[in-house]
């Protein structure tokens, strides 16, 4: 039986071969099998009609095992048409090819990627924020991952853990193929950290020091570590510390405050601002202080200390709603409690520096 199948499969090929000339309309032309100088597959198997064009019936015998995925072997022609002629196949045409390129396709998978998507499956769990913002920490190392190029699928996490006291995780991710009915499971353990990003001192800043773009550089830190209210660069160029600060150091908005516009033991102008009546002095101020602040300044003129508002640089305002008149002080002579029509003669007397009315 064997050697039937054999002997019949040479003569249609050898039909095919030799037939010549121009075929005529509605006939049936046999082509030749034509060998391949470069061939690709995407299955662990190499089979007849990927090695030979016109394959025919026998396309999807097996031959060779592929190379490893993503890589690319060799095979001599003559390996090959040895090959081919113990799986019945011969007469096939060569081409003058010496060796032929296999090339098995493959899905590279990017460790990033690998970590991208097991952030995405933890974010907003267990109170973290968004996937950008997740550190994550895995058990094992994180590699680049090769698959078979008929798994085309997303990666989709189908089981996902958090423990938020821990930031433990437990994420396992499938990609699916198109022709396995089994799609790829892929398990990820470790530990995520959400951080922020924080301007952090480049040195050692005083409170009375301006900070200059030079003293900050931007650097994520764990949300732990600097809180909700992390200070953006822009926010804290020009300001000042509202303690000192040691290099290093994340900052947050509510360390940060507008720069001093008085100091203290400084000279200041000091507006007494009312209604109608704008007055000015000198005076020194026992604070430092930013716009909007609370100082105490001493008045160089009445030696008096008073409260004001910082209002800007080297001034210090002090402003009352009305301001009363005090009034009249009364002639020693004259008594305005008394009227004509009811007031009996009095006389003035005087005890000490007060004056007292009396009964005549």
């Amino acid at each position: 039986m064997m050697t039937f199948r054999m002997l019949h499969l040479a003569t249609a090929l050898a039909a095919a071969l030799l037939a010549s000339g121009p075929a005529h309309a509605g006939d049936d032309v046999i082509a030749a099998p034509v060998l391949r100088g470069n061939v690709t597959v995407t299955g662990d198997i190499v089979r007849v009609g990927d090695l030979i064009d016109n394959a025919g019936s026998f396309a999807l015998v097996p031959v060779y095992r592929a190379p490893d995925l993503g890589t690319t072997g060799t095979l001599a022609t003559a390996q090959v048409i040895t090959a081919l002629r113990a799986h019945q196949v011969i007469g096939v045409e060569t081409r003058d090819i010496k060796q032929i390129a296999v090339t098995r396709l493959a899905r590279n998978v990017d460790g990033k990627d690998l970590e991208l998507a097991v952030a995405h499956a933890i974010e907003h769990r267990g109170g973290l924020g968004d996937a950008a913002n997740l550190s994550l920490t895995f058990d094992r190392e994180l590699q680049d991952l090769r698959l078979d190029a008929s798994f085309t699928g997303a990666m989709q996490p189908t089981a996902v853990r958090f423990e938020p006291r821990s930031g433990r995780f437990d994420v396992t991710i499938e990609i699916a193929s198109e022709d396995a009915p089994t799609p790829t499971r892929l398990r990820f353990t470790g530990t995520a950290i959400e951080t922020v990003e924080a301007a952090v001192l480049t040195r050692n800043v005083e409170r009375s020091d301006l900070l200059k773009s030079s003293d900050i550089v931007i650097e994520r830190r764990t949300k732990a570590e600097v809180g909700g209210d992390a200070a953006t660069r822009e926010g804290a160029l020009g300001m000042q510390l509202r303690r000192p600060m040691r290099s290093g150091q994340p900052l947050r908005v509510a360390d940060l405050t507008k720069p001093d516009l008085v100091q203290r033991d400084q000279a200041v102008t000091v507006v007494f601002q009312a209604p109608g009546l704008y007055l000015t002095t000198r005076g020194k101020t026992l604070d430092n202080g930013t716009e909007g602040d609370v100082v105490n300044v001493i008045n160089l003129q009445s030696k008096r200390t008073v409260t004001g508002v910082v209002t800007g640089r080297g001034q210090v305002t002090i402003q009352t709603g009305t301001i009363q008149t005090a009034p009249p002080r009364p002639d020693p002579d004259i008594t305005s409690s008394i009227t004509p029509e009811t007031a009996a003669p009095v006389s003035v007397a005087t005890v000490g520096t007060q004056p007292i009315a009396k009964p005549e």
